[in-house]
């Protein structure tokens, strides 16, 4: 028996239930994001009132944020309004981080926010790395 082969094998399946357990909860988080802003927006009275009336999630953001804590202030509440209007179905961004979809929300345009979603997927890139393709507009200047 090489133990050292055995004991290989364990580590590596650990590291990857660690890894399986990572992206389990970040989809986890993601969808809890998508359904608050969906039902912020219901609760606005639909997509066209919802980009007017913020009054409404002032309010509840300062009864979230004292409950749970500054990750359900106004700004995170606004932006989990924000995520569901840009990606009505929650499809493939759900493989991204948080983090990477705050950087891609600002944009505008629907394809070029589609585009960046795509390549952080298939690149799988980080914070940093989805700046920088966003600050050198690869989008503009795909093939």
């Amino acid at each position: 028996m090489n133990y050292f082969i055995e004991i290989e094998s364990f580590i590596k399946k650990n590291e990857i239930s660690k890894k399986v357990r990572v992206l389990e909860e970040n989809q986890s988080t993601l969808e809890n994001y998508w359904n608050i802003g969906r039902l912020l927006v219901e609760a606005q009275g639909g997509e066209k009132r919802a980009k007017y009336g913020n009054g409404l999630i002032k309010e509840w953001s300062i009864k979230y944020a004292e409950k749970y804590g500054s990750g359900y202030d106004y700004t995170n509440l606004s932006r989990f309004r924000q995520f569901y209007l840009a990606f009505p179905i929650i499809g493939p961004v759900a493989q991204l981080s948080w983090t990477n979809i705050v950087k891609i929300l600002p944009i505008k345009d629907q394809n070029k926010r589609n585009y960046y979603v795509n390549v952080c997927i298939s690149k799988n890139l980080s914070k940093r790395e989805l700046i920088k393709e966003i600050k050198n507009n690869s989008y503009v200047h795909r093939n």
